[in-house]
């Protein structure tokens, strides 16, 4: 019976196992089979989202006049021009929210503002300069700081205001130990807070509308219980904005009271806007916006024209599934027709890439073919051939061969492609500047005008700037919320409530409000599936034409720049950034380039006071590289203070070489000409921010006759023509030729005016201002204290590797055999001396300046030039 049973058991184990692995089997088919069902098996789609329809207030949409205001503008005191168009912001503190959100917006507009930490006692910022006001408007985070002010310092605001015709702005923002209801101290105004509110409207007798369009009543809740409101029985309180109180309190339930009062001053001759909560709520941003103009009088204000254009990017580009139907593109005409209606010209911007043409599945290929059929109804532009990032290539002609096909595709689907204008890949190439792509785009297609992103930075978005380099005009873009994965409404990131916020009162909303003008980036795929493209910008329309006053309209993209540098011509002018301090830019900048060739200091000047020895004497050091010497401005390359700057960060990194280790060689460049330039600080910071700044400084009176000199020696038919005295004492209406050079005498030795300019964009701990007097006398000291400066290792003895030329009159490098290696035939040279009623005219002309910089450098720590001593003591300042 045992012998049985073992016989028995290892069968039934095989059939077991036999059975098991049937059933793993066919789970495993069922498993396919049901993936297989789901992914043949059309999906059930959800209804597309519906667009905003019409106003809530049953007013018109649409793009003709708007009404004027119910009451005319007053004239302000203020549009005497009596001030200065600057807002004094008070606010909290640096990091408070809502101080950051008015700054924001002020920057948004391009507004210029100061902020003060809100005084407590006596700290009231100085307001008037020389008889004139230094500010248009005050506003305060904290309306309570500005109600408490000591009586000295509310005194001294109120006077100001009064007498400059400057209003105040100021918000009152609940929290839970506000009283529910009290009167503001020193006003015939009562607040009643902690409410909860709804139902909002806009008051259309409010005198600050400007850009806000009043409307009906506004169903729904307002963010938050922690509203306060404004009663007042006084004339000068008009409201602005209103909202039924719905939760219990002092005041009475379902009565209509203003969140947002306008005093028209006629309590105390001061204008004000008070907010009873913060900018949280849009329609407040909307309203602030109005209350900064009219209390300035216009002089702050934002015109009514706001300009958009629609770019469809990567067009024929993205994988199956993502891609334009028939039926998306009979709804983007669609979309189109409607839109002009309210947007007049108003045209999609199609990018395209035509590699990818008939590259999705059979609809898709019919969606593109009906793209093409209306071809003529939107407007093109060239991507790339291949949707290639432009910085991956280093040879322009691979570029330009891309453009060619693109180009020959164009040509064989009768696209057309005059509008002047491309855009890169991810921005590549555009900025930071890939010269190879400026010249194809050129050569190629004669671009006029591209767009990014990235310039300066992608972030914050009210930063982005336009520019123009190599004859092309690249204009601000800006973001919408959609990229090329965002193809579902019910999956967008965070929500649909997400975008449907951005539209209403959101980032995008704001976007148009405080930009005269948006190129929006949006992406073929967001056509697509749930259209979100069609759904947002139709909606964003309707809603800003519902809420303001806006007059919308869209340009081609050359009309479009040449409005973007009428309006900002000051823009013209890029100013460039180290590419390696930006992530992003790193991201689209070329591998074969490397900041490691920026130099890590600079000389800067002025002109005849020995910064061409130091450059001499630095180049000795086997850890300082020199950059090369440029052919055309007199071996200095001149970068930032010229036409040179406007080359490019790609040529003047060609001035230098790739260093051996960069961490420990240091390459600079000397250019003279930097000191005394209004731009170059400005402009050397941006790209080299961690630079270190070496200026040398002589006796301005010694350095002015040392120029006069120099222009003789040259050939200067007016300094030939005239006498050193002649020059510097020419009064104003002396001709063009003498002033200039009188200028150049003189200007650079503004030392105080220059350094102090320098020290705005440098930290102090980063200049070094070496006494000329003692570079021409113990050089040895001078250049060990640059070296310490500058950090450099290892330390050059320079007492051994200097020797005083009785010839030339200077330090030279010495050599062996008593031999010397000296600078050139033009340094060193010997004149007469000054005639000493030059040098008497020139002590009194330089003598506030001078002893501006003896205060200026006992604050920065920093010992006397030995020259200023002398020069202090010689003017009785000693």
């Amino acid at each position: 019976m045992l012998q049985l049973w073992r016989v028995v058991r290892p069968a039934r184990q095989l059939e077991l196992h036999r059975l098991v692995l049937l059933l793993i089997a066919f789970s495993l088919a069922s498993m396919a089979f049901l993936a297989y069902y789901v992914s043949t098996t059309p999906k059930a789609k959800e209804p597309l989202p519906l667009p905003l329809g019409d106003c809530s207030s049953g007013g018109d949409v649409g793009p003709g006049p708007a009404r004027p205001p119910a009451h005319p503008w007053p004239p302000r005191p203020s549009e005497t021009a009596r001030t200065e168009p600057v807002v004094l912001v008070f606010v909290e503190s640096v990091y408070s929210q809502l101080g950051q959100e008015i700054v924001a917006i002020l920057e948004s507009g391009r507004f210029r503002y100061s902020t003060e930490l809100a005084p407590g006692r006596g700290d009231m910022p100085t307001l008037t300069e020389r008889a004139r006001g230094r500010y248009a408007l005050v506003v305060y985070e904290n309306l309570l700081k500005y109600v408490n002010l000591d009586a000295w310092s509310r005194e001294l605001l109120d006077r100001y205001c009064v007498e400059y015709g400057v209003g105040i702005i100021g918000f009152f923002r609940a929290h839970e130990h506000s009283l529910l209801s009290a009167q503001l101290k020193g006003f015939p105004l009562f607040l009643h807070s902690n409410l909860g509110l709804r139902d909002y409207q806009v008051n259309p007798a409010a005198p600050l509308l400007h850009l806000t369009r009043p409307s009906r009543l506004e169903p729904g809740p307002l963010p938050g219980e922690d509203w306060t409101v404004f009663q007042s029985n006084h004339s000068t309180y008009e409201p602005v904005l209103l909202a039924e109180v719905t939760a219990l309190g002092p005041a009475p339930r379902h009565t209509r009271l203003p969140t947002v009062v306008q005093d028209l001053g006629l309590h105390d001759g001061i204008q004000r806007v008070l907010f009873g909560h913060s900018l949280t709520f849009w329609l407040h941003k909307l309203v602030f916006v109005d209350a900064v103009a009219y209390l300035t009088g216009k002089r702050l204000c934002l015109t009514l024209d706001r300009y958009i254009l629609v770019d469809i990017d990567d067009i024929f580009v993205g994988k199956e599934g993502t891609r334009m139907k028939v039926a998306d593109v009979e709804a983007l005409l669609t979309t189109q027709r409607k839109l002009r209606a309210l947007v007049p010209n108003f045209t999609f911007n199609l990018g395209f890439s035509g590699k990818f043409y008939h590259t999705g599945t059979e609809e898709e290929d019919a969606g593109d073919d009906m793209l093409l059929r209306h071809r003529k109804e939107f407007w093109w532009f060239p991507h790339m051939w291949s949707h290639m990032q432009p910085h991956l290539f280093h040879n322009r002609s691979v570029l330009a061969d891309q453009m060619r096909l693109n180009k020959q595709f164009a040509l064989e689907h009768g696209i057309p492609t005059n509008l002047g204008y491309a855009v890169a890949p991810h921005h590549s190439g555009v900025y930071p500047i890939h010269t190879q792509l400026y010249e194809a785009w050129k050569s190629v297609w004669g671009i006029q005008v591209t767009s990014t992103e990235e310039y300066p930075h992608l972030r914050p978005a009210r930063y982005r700037r336009g520019f123009i380099h190599n004859g092309i005009m690249v204009l601000p873009r800006q973001t919408c919320g959609l990229f090329t994965h965002t193809i579902f409404y019910h999956e967008y990131p965070g929500g649909s409530r997400e975008l449907d916020r951005s539209i209403r009162g959101g980032e995008l909303f704001l976007t148009v409000l405080l930009n005269p003008i948006s190129i929006f980036m949006t992406h073929l795929s967001n056509y697509g599936n749930d259209r979100l493209g069609l759904y947002t910008f139709e909606s964003l329309v309707r809603f800003l034409q519902c809420w303001t006053r806006l007059r919308l309209q869209t340009l081609p993209p050359a009309p479009l720049a040449q409005k973007y540098f009428d309006l900002f011509p000051q823009e013209r002018s890029p100013l460039w950034q180290n590419p390696c301090d930006d992530k992003r830019h790193k991201d689209i900048w070329s591998k074969e380039k490397t900041c490691d060739r920026l130099p890590k200091f600079l000389i800067v000047g002025p002109q005849k006071t020995g910064t061409t020895a130091v450059h001499f004497f630095l180049s000795l050091h086997p850890a300082v590289t020199s950059s090369f010497p440029s052919s055309s401005t007199f071996e200095e390359i001149q970068f930032f203070s010229g036409p040179n700057y406007y080359k490019g960060i790609d040529w003047y990194m060609d001035f230098f070489p790739v260093p051996s280790n960069a961490s420990t060689d240091f390459l600079f460049e000397k250019s003279a000409t930097y000191f005394d330039s209004e731009v170059v600080p400005r402009r050397g910071a941006a790209l080299l921010p961690r630079a270190k700044i070496i200026t040398v400084l002589t006796n301005p009176a010694d350095r002015a006759y040392s120029w006069y000199q120099h222009q003789r020696a040259h050939g200067d038919p007016t300094a030939l023509n005239h006498t050193f005295y002649q020059v510097i004492s020419a009064p104003p209406q002396a001709p063009a030729a003498l002033r200039a050079l009188q200028n150049r005498c003189l200007i650079p030795g503004y030392y105080s005016t220059h350094l102090q300019r320098w020290l705005s964009y440098y930290p102090s701990g980063q200049v070094l201002i070496v006494d000329g007097q003692e570079l021409r006398t113990n050089p040895a000291a001078s250049m060990e204290s640059i070296q310490k400066f500058l950090g450099v290792t290892p330390v050059l003895n320079y007492t051994r590797t200097l020797r005083f030329d009785e010839g030339k009159g200077f330090w030279c490098q010495g050599l062996e055999g008593g031999k010397t290696r000296c600078l050139g035939k033009s340094k060193g040279r010997r004149y007469p001396d000054m005639e000493p009623e030059s040098r008497l005219l020139l002590i009194d002309f330089f003598r506030d300046h001078n002893l501006e910089l003896s205060k200026l450098l006992s604050r920065l720590g920093q010992p006397l030039p030995s020259w200023l001593q002398e020069e202090l003591q010689r003017s009785g300042l000693g």
